[in-house]
C-alpha cells in the first residue's frame, strides 16, 4: 500500500490540480483512498496512543466536535500520504511565492521543509484525524501554526455522505480586495481528497496578481458520524 500510494500521487494530473487551484483556490482528487483503507484510518481515533493531544471544539469556541493529532512516528498510510503530497505541492508553493513577489522557497523533499520547522522550535506533527457526530461543525478557520507556514493542505474524507453521515459539507470561503467573499461547497465523497490553500493564495485580478485569503471548515452534520485526515505540511510550535 505506502508504495502503491505514493506512486498513485505522483501520477496525478498535477498541471490539471494546480490548475483548479490557480481558478477556484481548492482542487479534488477523487477516490484516493479505497474504502477498507477509510474505513482503517478512521478506526485509529480511539487508539489514544497513536496521538499526542485530543482537542475539544466547543471548549476552545471552534465550533463542535473533536480531533487529535498524531504523535511521531506517524502511523501508515499517514507518513505516506504527507511525504507524497509534499514535493508536487512544493513545486505549486514556490510558484504561488514567486507570482506573490515573496522571497521563500520550499525545498523539494518534505525532510528539509521539517528540520526549517523544527529549527525554528516548531517541532510537533500536525497531521489529525477529526471526529464529528450529530450537531457538529467546524468554524471557518486558518491552520497557521507558527513562524513556518506551508501554503497547501490536504483533507481526505474517510466516511461516506448519505450512508455514515448527513449534512457536514467541507467550506471555503475566499475573501478578495475590495470584492464581496466568495464561497464554495467542496463535494468530498469517502476516499476523496480536497487540495487547498491554508491561509493566501495568489489570485488574477484586474490590476494583476493579489494576495486572496482563504478559510476552510465543516457545516453542521445532521445525523451519523464523520471522520476526516487532515494532512498539515508544517509542524506546530
Amino acid at each position: 500500500m505506502p508504495t502503491d500510494l505514493f506512486a498513485r500521487i505522483g501520477a496525478l494530473d498535477w498541471p490539471c490540480l494546480e490548475q483548479q487551484l490557480a481558478e477556484r483556490g481548492h482542487a479534488l482528487v477523487e477516490a484516493l483512498l479505497d474504502p477498507d483503507t477509510c474505513a482503517a484510518l478512521a478506526a485509529l481515533y480511539p487508539r489514544t496512543t497513536l496521538f499526542r493531544s485530543r482537542i475539544d471544539m466547543a471548549r476552545h469556541g471552534f465550533g463542535q466536535g473533536e480531533y487529535q493529532y498524531f504523535a511521531y512516528p506517524l502511523p501508515e498510510p499517514v507518513a505516506t500520504l504527507r511525504n507524497a503530497f509534499y514535493p508536487p505541492l512544493a513545486v505549486i508553493a514556490n510558484r504561488w511565492h514567486a507570482a506573490l513577489g515573496l522571497p521563500l522557497r520550499y525545498p523539494a523533499a518534505l525532510a528539509d521543509w521539517l528540520a526549517r520547522c523544527h529549527a525554528a522550535g516548531q517541532h510537533r506533527p500536525t497531521p489529525l484525524l477529526l471526529q464529528y457526530g450529530e450537531g457538529d461543525y467546524n468554524c471557518l478557520h486558518q491552520d497557521l501554526y507558527g513562524e513556518h507556514v506551508f501554503p497547501l493542505q490536504v483533507a481526505i474524507l474517510l466516511s461516506r455522505p448519505g450512508a455514515d453521515f448527513d449534512g457536514g459539507e467541507f467550506v471555503l470561503t475566499e475573501q478578495r480586495p475590495r470584492r464581496q467573499s466568495r464561497a464554495a461547497v467542496v463535494p468530498l465523497r469517502q476516499g476523496d481528497a480536497g487540495i487547498f490553500a491554508v491561509h493566501h493564495r495568489p489570485a488574477q485580478g484586474g490590476r494583476g496578481i493579489h494576495r486572496a485569503t482563504l478559510r476552510h471548515g465543516v457545516s453542521e452534520v445532521r445525523c451519523g458520524r464523520r471522520h476526516t485526515l487532515g494532512l498539515i505540511f508544517h509542524d506546530a510550535s
